[in-house]
């Protein structure tokens, strides 16, 4: 999927995403939040072309000074972010200097469907001021998107609520989602009065006065639910803990998820696809609160609200794991209660149900690796006592047994992790995987299932004898063979040989892993490209080119920092930008580099 013109700024907690924020004036022009019951993704934008930027927003603040309206960028505006996450900028209207804060709340108490925008305005006139803040925007298009947009074919309603609110929603009955908005002091409402196909308007205006020498704030409430009432009850809470509150919260807890590697560069990249897979890889369904794992919750990105396992428990997972590992425990039973039924078979949708047929043999080993990691790094063995867990591990080893050859201790697949039909069955990846997985099954499974589970050194050692094609120092590894001597030296993005020293098949300064990478890099992709995978260069970093390839993330823009799937030869994104999973490979990769071989900037 082509990406955005705009270089959106976006935010967003669980529960929704904020993922096209103008950063010429502030504008909001789409909000998301994941719903179970449709296993999609419900937005509402401003106009069906929201992502192009030139429609009506669907909401965006406007300025009036004296009665006039004022540009907010007439005299420039300036973007951060504040804690990495939360967009901020900054611009001067006259003796006027606006500040607006944009974030949706997060952390202990703070966490829930919604969102707050503040604007601080410093007079540094020698006279008061008579302003007036306003939200004003259009409902003109409301999706449904699993991976591509479907419209709703209700009318869009917007009408005035109790406590000063303005409610956002479809007209048929029952509807999935619903906004509300308020204001955190005396407001003036303005929506029409009827719904309509057509972009239904609407404003709410906020009138103060900013002192002499001084400042006055204003903060709108933004809340999401699976009907109006649920969206007004969330606004009440908005307004009754306040948005000092709120925000401190939400810094404080963004602030613990912050990872350091004794780099600024390497921590820039970290914590920027962190914080992204973090929010934008994983949600809660509006309508359950249970949490999901999706691809990504970015509206530009082809794959959106399916997963696979791979994806989810290697990619996503990890990243979550450095800097929550509460969440990472609820995030591995939860893929176990979805996908455990059924591990490695496919591509699913949010709540489990399989989208795409095509068994992987890396998906069920997928499931013994992430508990072996979570149970290493957080030293919470006791996960493996949970039922569900318990139950997928053995369904994961039954599987993987299932397709060992009769002869020779290797294990066959159907596809490679990236979907693509694998053109022999035993591909290189994903037996270095399940030698690892085998390792975890032989000190998680009781000591009867565990006694039976093959020898994993068999399985390093058969791979050195039947991937190795050519010998001497000629020798290299096949990526894919059928055991009667036919073999595929075409690397695999996802399932790639790169990554053999992140799962202990090979050591990175083994020879024939060096000589294999080696012949990669002369037989892949020209250094100008137009278009190449993201893959590849993260998985490199854990080879002989690290260096190489950290010096060029440095430069790369990716997709405003964050992982894209396909990018050109500069590092530049080209489609399937806002790749939440990809984000979380990205900055694991980078923090192991750093942390586990040494890596720095």
């Amino acid at each position: 999927m082509h990406l955005p013109s705009v270089p959106w700024q976006l935010t967003g907690n669980h529960w929704l995403t904020l993922p096209c924020i103008n950063p010429t004036d502030g504008a909001i022009h789409a909000l998301g939040v994941l719903h179970r019951g449709a296993r999609a993704a419900i937005e509402f934008a401003g106009s069906p072309d929201f992502m192009s930027g030139t429609g009506t927003p669907l909401m965006g603040p406007v300025l009036r000074v004296d009665g006039e309206i004022r540009v907010l960028a007439a005299e420039g505006i300036a973007w951060e972010r504040a804690v990495g996450w939360l967009p901020t900028f900054t611009c001067t209207i006259g003796s006027l200097v606006v500040r607006g804060t944009l974030f949706a709340p997060y952390g202990r108490d703070a966490d829930m469907a919604g969102a707050v925008y503040t604007f601080a305005v410093e007079n540094r006139g020698p006279t008061d001021v008579a302003l007036e803040i306003a939200l004003e925007g259009a409902l003109g298009h409301r999706q449904q998107r699993v991976r591509t947009p479907r419209p709703f074919d209700d009318d869009h309603l917007v009408s005035v609520g109790p406590d000063e609110l303005l409610l956002l929603e479809g007209a048929a009955i029952p509807g999935l989602a619903a906004i509300a908005i308020g204001c955190d002091g005396p407001a003036t409402l303005e929506a029409p009065t009827a719904a309509s196909r057509e972009a239904r308007p609407f404003a709410i205006r906020r009138a103060i006065v900013a002192p002499a020498n001084g400042a006055v704030q204003v903060a709108f409430y933004i809340a999401v639910g699976p009907e109006r009432d649920g969206a007004q009850a969330t606004v009440a809470v908005l307004r009754r803990r306040g948005w000092r509150a709120l925000l401190t919260a939400t810094r404080e807890a963004l602030l613990a998820l912050e990872q350091t590697t004794g780099s600024d560069v390497m921590d820039r990249i970290v914590n920027r696809n962190l914080l992204f897979a973090y929010f934008y890889g994983v949600g809660r369904g509006l309508d359950d609160a249970h949490y999901y794992l999706v691809r990504s919750r970015a509206p530009w990105h082809s794959m959106g609200c399916t997963v696979r396992d791979w994806e989810a428990l290697m990619w996503t997972l990890p990243a979550v794991q450095l800097a929550d590992t509460g969440l990472a425990r609820e995030l591995l039973v939860r893929a176990c209660e979805l996908h455990g039924y059924a591990p490695g078979q496919g591509v699913h949708y949010i709540d489990g149900t399989l989208f795409q047929p095509g068994f992987s043999i890396e998906g069920p080993a997928a499931f013994a690796i992430a508990t072996d990691r979570y149970i290493r790094d957080s030293e919470d063995d006791q996960i493996v006592e949970d039922p569900v867990v318990a139950d997928t591990l053995y369904l994961a080893s039954e599987d993987i047994t299932a397709r060992r050859d009769e002869r020779v201790p290797l294990y066959s697949t159907e596809v490679m992790p990236s979907g693509a039909p694998a053109k022999y069955p035993f591909t290189l990846h994903g037996n270095a995987v399940v030698a690892l997985a085998l390792d975890v099954f032989r000190r998680t499974l009781d000591e009867e299932a565990a006694a039976g589970v093959e020898d994993p050194a068999a399985v390093r050692a058969a791979i050195r004898r039947h991937f190795a094609v050519d010998r001497g120092e000629q020798a290299r590894l096949a990526v894919a063979i059928d055991l009667t001597g036919n073999a595929s030296l075409d690397d695999d993005a996802v399932g790639s040989l790169l990554w053999l020293p992140l799962y202990e098949a090979l050591d990175r300064d083994d020879s024939l892993y060096r000589r294999s990478v080696r012949a990669l890099r002369t037989e892949g992709a020209a250094p100008d490209a137009s278009v190449s995978p993201l893959l590849p260069q993260i998985a490199r970093l854990l080879g002989p080119e690290a260096q190489e390839v950290l010096a060029w993330l440095r430069r790369a823009p990716l997709d405003n920092g964050i992982a894209a799937e396909f990018v050109d030869a500069e590092g530049r994104a080209i489609a399937n930008g806002g790749d939440a999973a990809l984000a979380g490979l990205l900055a694991h990769t980078v923090w192991y580099a750093a942390h586990a071989l040494g890596l720095r900037a």
